[in-house]
C-alpha cells in the first residue's frame, strides 16, 4: 500500500448546535470521530493512501463509522464489526461560546474489544508508516496488546512507526498512563505531543522549555520527536537539528481535532519524504484548517486547498 495504517477506535458523535447546557429538544448533529480516523482521513485528502485497523459494532454508528472513512478513500478492509458490543459514542455540548464539554461512552465498546488477532500482518507490513496513539491501549488489556503487536509488525517488516501520545486522563483512572506510553513511545520512530503530554512521559514539570522535552525523549532512543504549542506553533528535533514553526494566523472556531490534523499534515510531508521544516509547516497548515473549521475532520483540506491560510483576501476570487 505504501501509504498509512492506523489502529484505533472509530467513535459515534453527537455534538449540540447551540450554547447552553443540553435540554429536551435541544438540536444536535451527528457524526462519527476518532484521533486516529482524523489522521487518516487527513492523510487520504492529500492524495495518499490510508488504512484503518479497527472494531465498531453492529449498529447505526458502526455503519457511519465506515461509510464515512470509507467514502474519504480510507482502505476500511480491516475493520472488524462485532455483533456483540455497541459503538463508543461521544457527546459534545457546546456549554459557552469558547468551551465544549466532551463526555464518552466507551465501556465494553466494540472497540474496547479490539485483540491482537484483529491486526493483519499483510496490512501493517504493505504499509509505508504505522501510526498508533495513547488512545487505543487505554481502552483494555486486549486493545494494548493489539497495539503492541502492531508495532512488532511493524518492527519486524521494517516500517516506521508514528506515536502520538494523545493522553486522556479519564481513560486512565488508576493506572499509570507512563508505564503504558513511555515504552510504545520509545520503540517509534517518531512521536509527537503537546508541552503536558511529552511531560508525561518524562516525568517533568509540564512547564519544561520545549527544547528539555524534546532532549529528553531524544535520550530514550527517538529520533525524531514533535512538540505542539498550539497558538505558538510547534518544535521539533530530528536526529539533533531543532526546527520551529509558528502557528498560522487564524480565527478559532473549533480546537477539538487541531493536534490530530497537525499529525496528519506532518506524516503526509514525512511520506512524501520531505525535509523537518517541510514536514513541521505542513503540520501547522493542516491544524490551521483544523480550529478554523467546526468538527474534528470534516474541515480538513484537499491538496488544491492548501495555499487558503496563507492567502492575502479573506475571499477568494
Amino acid at each position: 500500500m505504501s501509504g498509512l495504517v492506523t489502529v484505533g477506535e472509530p467513535l459515534g458523535q453527537v455534538g449540540a448546535e447551540r450554547e447552553g447546557p443540553l435540554r429536551p429538544g435541544a438540536p444536535a448533529a451527528l457524526s462519527v470521530c476518532g484521533a486516529e480516523a482524523t489522521v487518516a482521513i487527513g492523510i487520504r485528502r492529500l492524495g495518499i493512501p490510508a488504512a484503518y485497523i479497527g472494531r465498531v459494532g453492529d449498529d447505526a454508528f458502526g455503519r457511519m463509522s465506515v461509510e464515512a472513512l470509507r467514502g474519504e478513500g480510507v482502505d476500511v478492509s480491516s475493520v472488524t464489526v462485532d455483533p456483540a458490543a455497541p459503538t463508543g459514542l461521544l457527546l459534545r455540548t457546546r456549554r459557552t461560546a469558547d468551551r465544549d464539554v466532551v463526555d464518552y461512552w466507551r465501556a465494553g465498546s466494540a472497540g474496547s474489544r479490539l485483540r491482537p488477532e484483529d491486526v493483519d500482518p499483510d496490512v501493517v507490513a504493505a504499509a509505508g508508516l504505522l501510526h498508533v496513539t495513547g488512545i487505543t491501549p487505554a481502552l483494555s488489556d486486549t486493545a494494548a496488546a493489539a497495539v503492541a503487536r502492531a508495532c512488532d509488525l511493524a518492527r519486524r517488516a521494517g516500517v516506521p512507526i508514528s506515536f502520538d501520545v494523545n493522553h486522556r486522563s479519564r481513560l486512565w483512572r488508576g493506572r499509570s498512563a507512563r508505564t503504558a506510553l513511555l515504552p510504545l513511545a520509545a520503540g517509534a520512530d517518531v512521536v509527537f505531543g503537546g508541552r503536558h503530554e511529552i511531560a508525561l512521559l518524562l516525568d517533568a514539570a509540564p512547564d519544561a522549555p520545549p527544547e528539555k522535552l524534546l532532549a529528553g525523549l531524544a535520550a530514550e532512543g527517538v529520533r525524531e520527536v514533535v512538540v505542539t504549542l498550539g497558538a505558538e506553533g510547534a518544535v521539533g528535533l530530528l536526529d539533533g537539528e531543532l526546527a520551529r514553526v509558528p502557528a498560522h494566523p487564524v480565527k478559532a472556531v473549533d480546537v477539538i481535532g487541531a493536534g490530530d490534523a497537525f499529525v496528519a499534515g506532518y506524516l503526509a510531508a514525512r511520506l512524501e519524504g520531505l525535509d523537518q521544516v517541510a514536514r513541521l509547516r505542513s503540520g501547522s497548515t493542516l491544524g490551521a484548517f483544523a480550529v478554523g473549521t467546526r468538527g474534528d475532520w470534516e474541515g480538513l483540506p484537499r491538496r488544491a486547498e492548501l495555499a487558503l491560510v496563507e492567502h492575502h483576501d479573506q475571499v477568494v476570487r
